[in-house]
């Protein structure tokens, strides 16, 4: 058996910081975005399973090639394949949340990955599917990263355009899946 290449990153589980946002690990840009997405238990059940399936980045049009088909799982390596760009970008899942709620709180459902060598940024990006007390169902969308080296400052425009882009179309991916499970 081969070694596994190690995370491009030290910070891991650094996307479920409280302060994430206000204080990023160093060099690093963070976001936080949030959309509601839909209403009811059927609703959070199946944006949930399809996002544990890589539905949100296959909703948005990237091709994902996990090393085992299925749900994913801790520790799980990944290859997108996102259009417009010429390389493979690698990750691996390095937490997974399933938070019943409490008396009166919110269930939370989702997983984050993190980069490998060969994808041009380092860092982390997290998924949590929200199901509020008031039935509501939220995604979460929270991130750090930097380019993983000087080639990729030079385009830094670029990628941040990209990361745009496809962080919006991420926010809508599972909206139809909400939609549809609740009707």
């Amino acid at each position: 058996m081969q070694p596994r290449e190690p995370l491009t990153y030290p910070e891991v589980g650094g996307t479920l910081r409280a302060d994430l946002v206000d204080r990023p690990p160093p060099g690093c840009r963070a976001v936080e975005r949030r959309v509601r997405i839909g209403e009811g238990e059927a609703a959070w059940r199946a944006a949930a399973e399809e996002a544990l399936r890589w539905g949100i980045q296959r909703r948005s049009g990237i091709r994902v090639a996990p090393a085992r088909p299925g749900a994913l799982e801790l520790g799980d390596d990944v290859v997108m394949r996102v259009p417009l760009w010429p390389r493979d970008v690698p990750c691996r899942v390095v937490l997974t949340v399933d938070e019943e709620p409490g008396p009166g709180g919110t269930a939370v459902r989702g997983f984050a990955y993190g980069t490998l060598p060969g994808h041009p940024e380092r860092g982390e990006e997290v998924f949590l599917l929200e199901h509020e007390p008031d039935g509501s169902v939220w995604l979460r969308i929270r991130a750090f990263s930097r380019p993983a080296s000087w080639i990729f400052r030079l385009g830094y425009p670029a990628v941040l355009l990209m990361q745009r882009i496809y962080t919006d179309r991420y926010l809508r991916s599972l909206t139809g899946v909400a939609r549809a499970a609740a009707s």
